[in-house]
């Protein structure tokens, strides 16, 4: 007799599908480093995919404090930040942190995924509200589905959306409103000069979510709420270390009262291991490099407009983008998928999006732009994503 998890394994046929077929675009295996090009299967290829965008990941002073905080600290710490696992450089980062955003105080994480588990899940409680754009990274969904909180979803940007449910709610009820700064997928920002303006009608507070937006948008790469000069108005604001730092881990920073409760609520942060020594401090040095060396930044803007300069003049469609992240909408999966296979085999790696991350006459391949990108090897890739698109249509 066959168990129910077997049964219900037995079902899930839809990867073995795509494998058949000789599609598939995941868990593809990198035997190099994480740069402009990389390894895959002994060819070189042409690296699309990576969030690194100031290209910081093989930075000799990143490297070289990782490398120093092992020797002193060894691997890891073998217990949680709220017993045994608090180094002084978890500290420090956190500090260096709060400086940097503008808040009073900042709270480290494992990972940025936790962070959202974490604070969304603590934050409002059975009588809240939480207000989440449909186009929310997956964290903040499971977040919410952590939280007891009453969970309202929006649509993307739709501000007249946002009011009608903010209007329906209890003026003594927490309105959480969370939204990503930048949204991974389709490359857009938050519309948070809007949003702040709800939030203050509705008294509502703010949580950005800046996985995408720290080391790209901002004064020194700041974030959301410092590109718009709004960072008194952002209640909570969420970065990862997986991105434009170079390293693993996240934070959340806010006003002191606030980080304190999450220090003793968070159940992500309380029972996980913490970061360890060497992310801390390669996190560390990537935020040196950051605040001292707006070259990184600049050349990532210069690589970011010339990409999408040649996409449009190709015709490709990519949406609403302002960001390093360059949607092209193939809007078909079985296309997207083998368009994927085809530009891998051509020597370009580009991650595919495909339903139900979103739904199928929304699909596309993702072009992520990094400062360290040449403007040739920018131009190989939009000319071979060009030339495979028309010969798919």
């Amino acid at each position: 007799m066959q168990k129910a998890l077997e049964e219900k394994v037995a079902r899930f046929t839809d990867a073995d599908q795509v494998r058949k077929l000789g599609l598939y675009p995941y868990f593809r295996v990198i035997s190099s480093e994480q740069d402009t090009e990389v390894v895959i299967d002994g060819k070189r290829i042409l690296m699309f995919g990576s969030n690194s965008y100031l290209g910081l990941t093989n930075h000799p002073k990143v490297k070289e404090a990782a490398v120093n905080a092992i020797r002193k600290y060894g691997t890891g710490c073998a217990g949680s930040r709220f017993l045994n696992g608090t180094l002084d450089i978890h500290v420090m980062l956190e500090e260096r942190l709060a400086r940097f955003t503008g808040k009073q105080a900042a709270l480290l994480f494992s990972t940025g995924f936790q962070v959202n588990l974490g604070v969304l899940s603590s934050i409002v409680g059975r009588k809240d509200y939480l207000l989440l754009d449909e186009s929310n990274h997956a964290s903040i969904i499971d977040g919410g589905r952590l939280s007891f909180a009453n969970v309202l979803k929006f649509g993307h940007n739709d501000m007249t959306d946002l009011e009608k449910k903010l209007k329906k709610l209890p003026d003594e009820a927490i309105k959480l409103i969370a939204v990503d700064g930048v949204f991974s997928m389709e490359g857009d920002m938050a519309k948070l000069p809007e949003i702040v303006a709800l939030a203050d009608k509705y008294g509502a507070n703010i949580f950005i979510d800046d996985a995408h937006s720290l080391g790209v948008f901002g004064k020194k790469g700041a974030g959301t709420a410092a590109h718009f000069g709004l960072t008194e108005k952002v209640d909570l604001i969420m970065g990862t270390f997986s991105k434009s730092f170079a390293s693993l881990g996240g934070f959340v920073a806010g006003d002191a009262a606030v980080i304190d409760y999450l220090k003793h609520h968070a159940r992500s942060l309380l029972f996980s291991a913490s970061m360890t020594p060497a992310a801390v401090a390669s996190t560390l040095a990537a935020l040196d490099l950051m605040e001292n060396e707006p070259g990184h930044m600049e050349r990532l803007w210069q690589n970011t407009a010339y990409a999408r300069k040649l996409l449009l003049e190709a015709g490709l469609d990519i949406g609403n983008t302002v960001s390093p992240i360059l949607p092209i909408y193939i809007r078909d999966n079985a296309k997207t998928f083998l368009l994927t296979k085809i530009l891998l085999d051509q020597g370009v790696f580009v991650n595919p999006v495909v339903s139900p991350a979103v739904p199928s006459d929304e699909s596309l391949i993702r072009l992520s732009i990094m400062a360290i990108h040449t403007f040739s090897q920018i131009e190989e890739a939009v000319t071979k994503i060009s030339r495979s698109i028309k010969q798919l249509t």
